[in-house]
């Protein structure tokens, strides 16, 4: 299963939009034959551009922006993702007049990055190529289609050009709309999904705000912010800023991995979880400035996926007297060992809050405002989630709805009747708020990618984090040559990570979110021939080529229970992997090197780790007796199987495949890896990535012991690395950057 940490690209909606424009002209008629949209809007992240009427709004609120910088940003909507070079802009612009067309293009760019909050150094909107042109890279809105062309700069009026156009024009609409899917709730309630809710921004920081806490009276809002450039480390710290205000008050000086707060009743102190290598822990701090104080230390650590920093929200109750939270259990290590605690103020002592019945571990604890519940999420299987109540502090937990997507965040109603949550799905997550009497429902219908929500007291105001989703890109690097520049493997606008080499060389399989639903997808090795594995309407990951290469085992959700599917690269059809185990989660799929057995981690409850069965399918045996191995990997020699031991930060561990199952022991010389797939095995030993250093790649040699660093990528690195089989290549993902802003909406019901 690939990591939950895509391309769409509207410029090939594009071309199944096409329509003939007649442009009205005092020579005549022309035909111009370009892509004609069903919609006027065109919206990527918290920004809507409105051709109509030229104007450009962030969540709601227009930004002072138009002329030729509105022109030149409408013209690249045109075919995102396509290269506009100088001279077309030009063309398009400035036919007849003869300007400073340099100049004007980069005072217009730089304008457009101004005001979008982007960089010519680290773009996410707009991109430069030296020498060739400028292109539209950020991820639009499916529901909204490439923008209608801009007719070139003579007087241009956005409204009597539209008027213009309208009066002679044929246009096919086309009804294009995005399928929000929730397994297993109820019915959405009589509210309406529409509501007229107006999102503002409260922060707008470069880097990420994000984790808002709003104080007991309504007037600030803590949040968690990693972009400070006074800091000097990298890291989130705590802030607090009054509503209304851009005086900023930093209150920690101890950046971090991630930061989740909650204040105290009175609103004079605020508790923070810390998560970080050598800190992690409750702490306490004056909410006007002041040292902080450690109440508890934790063990939940952050990685490079999202579940972990959700899980260390905490809440603090309206009498003052516990703190809520959620931290590892004692004596474990994985993601399913997650419990809530509840930390006694005035003694500090901490006791767990048992689990509800069939629950792996329960997280994101939130008080309601009367004291009298507290709500939680509980993960029952890995795409099963339950929403929880509880009458505090002696009461039995009572489910209120459940549903597949993960859950991102949770706040209560000021009247306590109703839950806010986020489901994040893919990479993109959307409030939801919930009906806490009978479980129902209603989308609330904010653009972009929220999470994390939190409700004044009062119930007037609305705080979330809207994210720019970081995106995974596949590279591919020389290892005779490591110092060279990378080279983009198969560029799109989606995620795309778990790239494995066919053991040829000559084709590459990968994950990728490219048409919405995460699939595994194969090419040449240069990306060309292009096709899907899976089936594509099924969430699906962690390919595995055969031995003989003819073959892609993957894993893959169907149903409720992630299963193991093959597919006969020539022929394109998935058929299931059977075994005494697949009645329930089987993932990780990875073949012996003679072919005849296929490795796989189960999650049957009494059964989990590390499993074989017969590539054809039968009865699968137990390779060693860790509960927590996954991502198997069979050494070169045939003679032991390696498996990460936990996906948050784990340690590499090996078995011997003479007596199965056997004793697995650690992988000496092998540090700590940042997650489960930062590691790939060779003949000669192992290519990996440290947890203290993310954007390293080094290499254990099996023969020295000796471990040597071997490259620099330029961000962190996302799911899988892959070497070829004649070692000359590797493929790797990295993560693009992160951006965040908190939004405010207020008159919240």
């Amino acid at each position: 299963m690939g990591k939950k940490k895509g391309e769409f690209r509207t410029a090939d909606l594009s071309d199944k939009l096409r329509a003939r424009v007649l442009k009205l002209s005092n020579c005549g008629v022309q035909i111009v034959e370009q892509a004609f949209p069903s919609t006027t809007l065109v919206r990527f992240e918290a920004f809507e551009v409105d051709l109509r009427t030229g104007e450009l709004r962030k969540a709601g609120v227009k930004l002072k922006f138009g002329g030729q910088p509105f022109q030149v940003l409408a013209i690249l909507l045109e075919r995102p993702g396509d290269i506009f070079t100088r001279e077309e802009l030009q063309k398009r612009l400035w036919p007849d007049t003869f300007v400073d067309v340099e100049r004007n293009l980069n005072t217009a760019v730089n304008k457009i990055r101004e005001v979008l909050g982007d960089s010519a150094e680290s773009p996410r909107f707009i991109e430069t190529l030296s020498r060739r042109g400028y292109r539209f890279i950020g991820q639009l809105d499916p529901q909204v289609q490439a923008a209608i062309p801009v007719a070139p700069n003579r007087g241009w009026r956005p409204r009597t050009t539209w008027w213009k156009i309208a009066a002679g024009v044929l246009a096919i609409a086309v009804l294009a709309g995005g399928v929000f899917v929730v397994s297993r709730w109820p019915k959405p309630d009589s509210r309406s999904e529409h509501e007229s809710l107006t999102p503002v921004p409260f922060t707008t920081f470069p880097g990420q705000e994000t984790a808002p806490a709003i104080s007991p009276d309504g007037s600030r809002i803590a949040f968690s912010w990693n972009g400070d450039p006074g800091s000097g480390a990298k890291g989130f710290d705590l802030y607090v800023k009054a509503i209304g205000s851009e005086t900023l008050l930093r209150l920690t000086h101890h950046p971090a991995t991630w930061i989740s707060s909650a204040w105290s009743s009175d609103g004079t102190q605020i508790a923070l979880h810390r998560l970080s290598s050598t800190d992690s822990g409750v702490y306490v701090v004056p909410a006007l400035g002041g040292p902080e104080r450690k109440l508890v230390s934790t063990r939940l650590l952050a990685s490079a996926g999202m579940a972990i920093s959700d899980f260390s929200i905490i809440s603090w109750s309206p009498d003052g007297k516990w703190i809520a939270y959620s931290d590892l259990l004692p004596g474990k290590g994985g993601l399913k060992d997650v419990g809530i605690f509840l930390l006694a103020t005035d003694t500090l002592e901490a006791r767990r809050l048992s689990n509800p019945p069939n629950c792996f571990n329960t997280s994101t604890p939130r008080f309601s405002h009367n004291g009298g519940y507290l709500a939680f999420w509980c993960l029952r299987s890995i795409n099963d989630f339950g929403l929880y109540s509880v009458t505090f502090p002696s009461g039995e937990p009572r489910m209120i709805a459940s549903m597949h997507d993960f859950p991102s965040g949770l706040t209560w109603s000021a009247d306590d009747k109703r839950l806010i949550s986020s489901a994040v799905s893919g990479a993109q997550g959307q409030l939801i708020d919930f009906t806490v009497a009978d479980g129902s429902f209603r989308r609330l219908a904010f653009t972009g990618n929220s999470h994390l929500p939190t409700v004044s007291q009062q119930g007037d105001k609305l705080a979330y984090s809207l994210t720019s989703s970081s995106i995974a890109s596949i590279w591919r690097r020389d290892l005779l040559h490591p110092e060279s520049p990378a080279v983009q493997f198969v560029p799109s606008t989606r995620s795309q990570y778990d790239a494995q080499f066919s053991p040829d060389g000559t084709r590459v399989a990968f994950v990728s979110e490219r048409s919405g639903v995460q699939g595994v997808w194969a090419s040449g090795e240069d990306g060309s021939n292009l096709v899907q594995i899976s089936n594509p309407r099924y969430q699906s990951g962690s390919p595995h080529w055969s031995p003989d290469g003819r073959k892609i085992a993957f894993d893959s959700l169907p149903s409720d229970h992630w299963q193991i599917f093959v597919a006969d690269v020539s022929e394109g059809v998935p058929r299931k992997l059977t075994t005494n185990v697949s009645d329930s989660d089987i993932s990780r799929p990875h073949w012996s090197r003679d072919g005849k057995w296929i490795y796989f981690r189960s999650d049957r409850p009494g059964r989990e780790g590390i499993f074989r069965c017969p590539a054809l399918g039968g009865d699968a045996v137990a390779i060693s007796e860790d509960a927590a191995g996954v991502q198997p990997q069979e050494s070169f020699d045939g003679e032991t199987v390696y498996y990460a031991s936990g996906y948050d930060k784990p340690v590499l561990k090996g078995v011997s495949l003479r007596a199965l199952p056997g004793t697995a022991s650690e992988v000496d010389g092998l540090p700590h890896l940042p997650f489960e797939t930062a590691w790939t095995p060779t003949a000669g030993g192992i290519y990996f990535v440290p947890a203290d250093s993310p954007r390293s790649v080094q290499y254990l040699d099996f023969a020295t012991k000796h471990v040597r660093h071997v490259f620099e990528a330029d961000t962190d690195f996302n799911s899988g690395l892959s070497v070829s089989s004649d070692g000359r290549w590797i493929l790797y993902s990295q993560n693009d950057k992160v951006n965040g802003d908190i939004m405010l909406v207020d008159h919240f019901h």
